[in-house]
Formats: C-alpha cells, sequence, structure tokens
C-alpha cells in the first residue's frame, strides 16, 4: 500500500475491502472486488492519505498531501485482524474533529485500552442516515394543504407554496381583514361571475358584461370542523341590496342600496364590487362572513381538466344549443368546454329554471370535490400542480386569503370536514307573486329559509348522522342544557359588562339601557366595542362558576339559549360577567337566539356531498 491508499502490485488489500452498510449502519467486509478495485470509501471521508502502522503520526490524523479517491484503512489489531476506523473529521460544523497530535498508541494525552473495544464504540457510535420517507408520508406533505372553496372545488396542495402560485392570484380589499383562520365557524363566500370579457371567456353570453353574482354559495364550516353546509343562493332571487363601499384605485366610493332588485346585481351593477355581495349575503342569512372567493368561467374548464375529469350522471339524453351541452343518458367523465356547459345547462333539465341548473351545479360539485379528495390526485404530483395552478389563476379573494401562505393555512383548517358531512342546499324561495303567469323571478320563502338559516348559524348539521355520533352529541348538548338548571339572582345582584360585536353602531348601550331601565339589571355596563372591534356571529355570555346564578337570570332577560354559555373554569369569579353581542342581536327586548330545528325542512332542495348516485332529470 503507497501514502496514498491505492492497492498492493499483487492484489487487494482486505483491510481496503471495509465497506460502509447504510441499511445497519456499519462497516461490512466485502472480498467480492474484481482485481485491481479500489476500496469504498466511508460516508464523509476525507480524501487523505493514511500513515502506515508504526509510523509516528496518528493512523486516523488528516495528511497534507490529501488526493482524492484515497480511503480510511481499519488498522491492524492483535491477531491479524483488522479494526473499523471511528468517524473521520469532515471539517463541517459539529463534525467531530481530529485532536491535533494525537497519535497512534495512545499519545497527547489519550487513554490507552483495547483497540477493539474502542474501535467498536467508535462505529456503534457513527450516526444512521435517515430513513427514507414512505409513499404514504409523501402523500401527506404533497396534500398538506388542502382546500375546500366550493365552486372552484376544493384542493390545493403543497405546490401552492411556490411565488408562481403567489403571483396568480387576484385580491380586492372590501374593507374587511379577516384573519385566514378563525377559532369559531367559517364562512366562504363562493362567487361564479358571468363576465365575457378575458381570456378564455369569450362567446358566452352578452359582450361586454361587467359580470355579475351568476353563482352564489356560502359555504359554512362548523366551528367544531365536523360539518359543512354549502348554500346556493339564486341569482334571480328578488332582495335588498344594502349600501356599500368598495375601494378602487386608491379612491373610496359609496355606493347606495336598491331594493326590491335580483341577487345578481350585487355585483357589477353600478360598479359593485364582491364586498357588496358580501353584505348582501350577511343581511339575508343573518351569518357572517369570513372570506370570499370569486372565479369566473375558465375556473370551471380549467380545473375540471386539472383533475383528468368530473363524473356526473345524467337520467336522460340532453341536447341544449343554448349551452351546447349535448350528452347521452348515463354517466359520463367531463372536463373543459362539456363541464362548463353542464354547470350552465338549464333548458333540457327539469322546469328549464336556475334551480334546476342549481341542482346540476351542486352535482357537479359534490362529484369535484370527491375526485380532488381521491388518491388518484394526492398521489400525482402533476395533477396537484395543474389544479394549484388552475386554481390560483382563476382565483380572486380577498386581502385575508390574499397570499399563497395565508390559502395553505386555511385549507389546513377547513380540510378537517368529513366528505360525508358536506351537504348542499338551496336557499328556500317560492315565484315571485309581483309577477303574472309567467314567472321570471323568485323571492325567499322564509317559512323555510329562517329555520334553515338557524340551523346553518347554530352549527347543525344537515348531514344525517350516524347513531354513535348522534349520542355524543346529544350528551354534549345536555351538559350544556345543564348550564340553564338552577336558582337564579335578583336581576339587582347581576354584574355583567356589555361589548359590541354586533356590527351595529350602538348596539351596546341600547341593551344596556334596556337591561337597567325595563329589568332591573343596573349593575350592567357598556363595554364598548368587541375585542380588535370585530364583528361576530353569536351573542356570548362568558362567566365562573361562582356566577351561574347570575348567568342564568341574564340568560332568561335576554332570550340566549344554552349555546350561548361559557363558563369558565376559574376558581375566583371576575368581579362582572362578560355578555358579547353578535350579529344575532337584532334590538333590544327582542330574544337573542331562537333554537334551531333538529331537522331541514324535508322538502328543501340538497345534496350530499359524498352521494355517487345523483342523475340530472
Amino acid at each position: 500500500m503507497d501514502a496514498q491508499g491505492r492497492g498492493r502490485a499483487g492484489g487487494i488489500d482486505p483491510a481496503d475491502q471495509w465497506v460502509y452498510d447504510p441499511k445497519t449502519g456499519s462497516y461490512e467486509l466485502r472480498l467480492d472486488h474484481a482485481d485491481g478495485a479500489g476500496p469504498a470509501p466511508g460516508p464523509g471521508s476525507s480524501p487523505s492519505a493514511i500513515t502506515e502502522p508504526g509510523s509516528s503520526a496518528s493512523s486516523f490524523a488528516p495528511s497534507s498531501k490529501a488526493s482524492s479517491g484515497a480511503a480510511a484503512r481499519p488498522k491492524a489489531a492483535p491477531g491479524g485482524r483488522r479494526e473499523v476506523p471511528g468517524p473521520r473529521a469532515t471539517g463541517r460544523r459539529g463534525s467531530p474533529a481530529a485532536k491535533p497530535g494525537a497519535a497512534a498508541g495512545g499519545k497527547a494525552g489519550t487513554k490507552t485500552g483495547s483497540r477493539a473495544a474502542a474501535a467498536k464504540a467508535a462505529a456503534t457510535g457513527r450516526r444512521k442516515p435517515k430513513p427514507k420517507k414512505s409513499t404514504k408520508k409523501k402523500v401527506l406533505l404533497w396534500t398538506g394543504g388542502t382546500l375546500a372553496f366550493v365552486l372552484v372545488g376544493g384542493s390545493l396542495g403543497a405546490y401552492l407554496l411556490y411565488e408562481h402560485f403567489n403571483n396568480n392570484l387576484n385580491k380586492v380589499d372590501v374593507g374587511i381583514n379577516n384573519g385566514a383562520v378563525t377559532k369559531g365557524p367559517v364562512n366562504i363566500l363562493v362567487i361564479g361571475t358571468d363576465k365575457r370579457d378575458g381570456e378564455g371567456n369569450a362567446g358566452y353570453g352578452d359582450e361586454g358584461s361587467v359580470g355579475h353574482a351568476d353563482t352564489t354559495l356560502l359555504f359554512h364550516v362548523s366551528e367544531d370542523r365536523s360539518n359543512a353546509t354549502a348554500l346556493s343562493i339564486p341569482r334571480d332571487m328578488i332582495t335588498d341590496i344594502p349600501e356599500c363601499t368598495t375601494k378602487k384605485d386608491g379612491k373610496t366610493k359609496s355606493i347606495p342600496g336598491s331594493k326590491g332588485v335580483r341577487f345578481n346585481e350585487s355585483l357589477g351593477q353600478e360598479e359593485r364590487d364582491p364586498g357588496c355581495t358580501w353584505r348582501t349575503v350577511e343581511q339575508l342569512t343573518g351569518l357572517k362572513v369570513t372570506h370570499f372567493m370569486m372565479a369566473d368561467f375558465n375556473a370551471v374548464k380549467k380545473m375540471s381538466s386539472a383533475v383528468g375529469g368530473v363524473e356526473v350522471c345524467l337520467a336522460k339524453d340532453i341536447n341544449d344549443p343554448k349551452s351546447h351541452l349535448k350528452l347521452s343518458k348515463g354517466r359520463h367523465k367531463i372536463e373543459g368546454e362539456d363541464a362548463l356547459a353542464f354547470v350552465r345547462t338549464r333548458h333540457s333539465v327539469g322546469f328549464e329554471s336556475d334551480l334546476d341548473r342549481i341542482k346540476l351545479q351542486q352535482q357537479f360539485l359534490s362529484s369535484m370535490i370527491r375526485e380532488m379528495k381521491s388518491d388518484d390526485t394526492f398521489t400525482n404530483p402533476k395533477k396537484l400542480y395543474n389544479l394549484g395552478d388552475a386554481a390560483t389563476k382563476s382565483l380572486t379573494v380577498d386581502s385575508g386569503i390574499g397570499s399563497v401562505s395565508d390559502l395553505t393555512r386555511l385549507a389546513k383548517d377547513l380540510s378537517r370536514v368529513n366528505l360525508k358531512n358536506i351537504t348542499f342546499a338551496t336557499v328556500p324561495v317560492v315565484d315571485n307573486p309581483a309577477e303574472g303567469p309567467h314567472h321570471k323571478t323568485v323571492v325567499l320563502d322564509k317559512a323555510k329559509a329562517e329555520p334553515l338559516f338557524a340551523m346553518v348559524r347554530q352549527d347543525v348539521s344537515l348531514t344525517e348522522v350516524k347513531e354513535k355520533e348522534k349520542k355524543q352529541q346529544e350528551q354534549a348538548d345536555a351538559k350544556q342544557a345543564a348550564l340553564l338548571q338552577g336558582p337564579r339572582s335578583a336581576p339587582a345582584a347581576v354584574r355583567v359588562k356589555v361589548l359590541n360585536g354586533s356590527g351595529r353602531m350602538g348596539a351596546a348601550q341600547e341593551a344596556v339601557s334596556w337591561m337597567q331601565n325595563s329589568k332591573g339589571l343596573v349593575r350592567s355596563s357598556n363595554g364598548g366595542n368587541a375585542s380588535g372591534g370585530k364583528k361576530v356571529d353569536k351573542t356570548v355570555l362568558e362567566f365562573a362558576p361562582a356566577q351561574a346564578d347570575q348567568a342564568r337570570r341574564l340568560a332568561d332577560v335576554m332570550g340566549l339559549s344554552a349555546d350561548a354559555l361559557k363558563q369558565s373554569s376559574a376558581t375566583t369569579a371576575p368581579a362582572e360577567m362578560t355578555l358579547t353581542l353578535g350579529s344575532d342581536f337584532k334590538a333590544a327586548g327582542t330574544p337573542v337566539h331562537v333554537e334551531a330545528p333538529a331537522k331541514a325542512p324535508e322538502d328543501i332542495q340538497r345534496v350530499e356531498a359524498d352521494d355517487k348516485n345523483i342523475c340530472a332529470k
């Protein structure tokens, strides 16, 4: 062996046959090299010359005459055996380095001992390489950012983290900037516009249209993320549009409200932006919108193609010359132009109304969500990339989720909802009685709509739950209801601070004045706006166990349900309870909570997202 570690002329030195095995984390002696083959260097070895045994220099000290291809050779031990060398210095931070002057035989202060034992300890102490991630773990990394937004169907994988997708997103400042993730329920307003200009939108309907709220869904996710309800709002429903403020090119503009107009005019008409649709939906449903997502015709075309097609079912042949949909009876996997034609058609199904078109959209969206949650999409990097690219290019969002990182955070939060607990429902409407026999518009069916809205506001799932889940929910409800059972304090003994989270100016003072003058709660006070000045959905009363009697009295006065009571575990009661008024507070003297029914009205239009047996008629 020469100073550079090359093999002897007569063959291969067995010392050079020690090879590191990554499976076991140690060296093995392999004698199957071809003649003339060099030794296999261990990981992290530096290409250094090694002095021969018996020289004054350390066997493991790096030589100043290093050359590439040299390897560490095990040192001879008594009995002709060779020891496996320990880790060599690499020069990297945190790597073990050889001590200068450490000579063979224990010089420079090192303790002598069994060389075999020392070598064994060095070998077994070598750090093992990290095991490769399993396919399952890779899938989890790819799918960490799942986004259940409804119109565009669904799901953005890990590729969303690329700055490329950040640049795709369009943002609109609607004057409300909620955080990407909230602890309470989430309400995402999803708007599909009928905008005619722009790439890929030509040829659909009236050229030059400013784009109205053609398809609108309010996607509600419960506080515990156990269920979700998507409410489809008919575009031709007559309603009132409140006054709203828009921001464009640094200028703020106040747009007056309109009474008795089509809902779809909440966007586009009079230069209204998605913030105006946002406020219209809040006024209509009593639910606080958290975020909005808006997409045009391209969203359906591009995203359906990105997932490789969406399966739909028809109970009869359809040939609609207006939407250009031509499909035979049965099941089809559609994408691109066919997918867009499917969600736009209405003249060949049902009564040819917008309500029948909504049924097709709900079937399509349910199927798209199933496709996006399938393993075929989650385990396919190309599909995930195409899906993320198509989604972000088609989306306009509010500033609260105006970046890929914000969308990803929201995605991870909403991905906790099980597919089987997602329900699509149509806001109940009836033909507009103000019109003659040929109805073109509809109006809200308040008798059916109010119970439905109450269920959504109180997180009651529209999906039929299993018996086990039902019992668990009943037990939780019983525990909460027990808070209302027991004695009540005298009105004068109730101490409460009232915060305004209703979004209506002066609501807290209105409530305090009424409680003091009409109900004898003389120790009530106005605490100003809720934390951060944010609007909240539900009125909540927070109190300590020692204040339970006061809480029950206040619940009676305000008409609070058991769900509004939030009892802390504090052993010491604060000076006063805290009552935060939500958007469900309408007026002093009006009960805040109306108990939602346990089941939705039987005859409302609804589709469960995991139902694969839906066929359009």
